[in-house]
């Protein structure tokens, strides 16, 4: 929601100053963030469940829950008994460098957990790699066809001009294709990330890499987000 106030990255919780998330200033919690131990975690609303709801939790609170833990295995499971009838319905993403996983909730008692598998997978408000959803039919090739980014040379081009597509221009009005959606009816793309968490086990001192657009990407320039 375009009027929903949030601030850059950074460790904006007193009692939990190994996260680094994008705070959401209406409730607390982020849509996105990363542990000093290389969990990553983001939150996406599902199909008709947008903005927050009197009676619901934020679903901004599970990025910060999921970033309490160690690890993407252990965080994973946390959820296994949350009850998922607290929230509007999500798709949650938890990741480290060996494992990631999705959570997908409907509104229901019950989340269900999913591996994703190595490779290219996409997200959007409905299931992973939807064959049904115009994003990811339009999207999907185009991350598979272009350069991977390659932080250890700053090499981020191909999927910064990704993320700033606005979709084909057969579908520009309904915004059913566009990463970077166009402002329509208070929505729109407010910000956009790129983030890489390295391997642990390469026995190099790494850090994860996190890119920043402080607004949306097709006009203006991703910024490191300090770690």
């Amino acid at each position: 929601m375009l009027d929903r106030e949030w601030k850059f990255p950074g460790r904006h919780w007193v009692n939990k100053n190994n996260i680094v998330g994008g705070l959401d200033k209406f409730a607390g919690g982020s849509w996105l963030g990363i542990n000093d131990e290389g969990v990553f975690a983001s939150v996406l609303n599902r199909k008709d469940s947008l903005g927050p709801l009197h009676g619901k939790r934020s679903r901004g609170e599970l990025v910060l829950k999921a970033l309490n833990h160690l690890d993407a295995q252990s965080a994973a499971k946390t959820f296994l008994h949350f009850n998922g009838e607290n929230y509007r319905p999500f798709n949650l993403i938890i990741a480290d460098y060996k494992t990631a996983f999705w959570l997908r909730s409907i509104g229901k008692n019950s989340i269900e957990c999913h591996n994703i598998p190595d490779g290219f997978s996409m997200f959007t408000a409905e299931d992973m790699n939807s064959p049904h959803c115009p994003r990811v039919q339009f999207n999907f090739p185009r991350f598979q066809t272009v350069n991977v980014p390659n932080p250890d040379v700053n090499n981020w081009k191909d999927w910064e001009e990704l993320l700033a597509g606005i979709g084909s221009a057969h579908n520009i009005s309904s915004h059913s294709t566009a990463i970077c959606v166009p402002p329509i009816s208070g929505f729109g793309t407010v910000n956009s990330s790129l983030v890489a968490v390295p391997n642990l086990d390469s026995g190099k001192i790494l850090k994860p890499v996190w890119r920043f657009s402080p607004g949306p990407p097709n006009i203006n320039s991703f910024l490191a987000v300090p770690l």
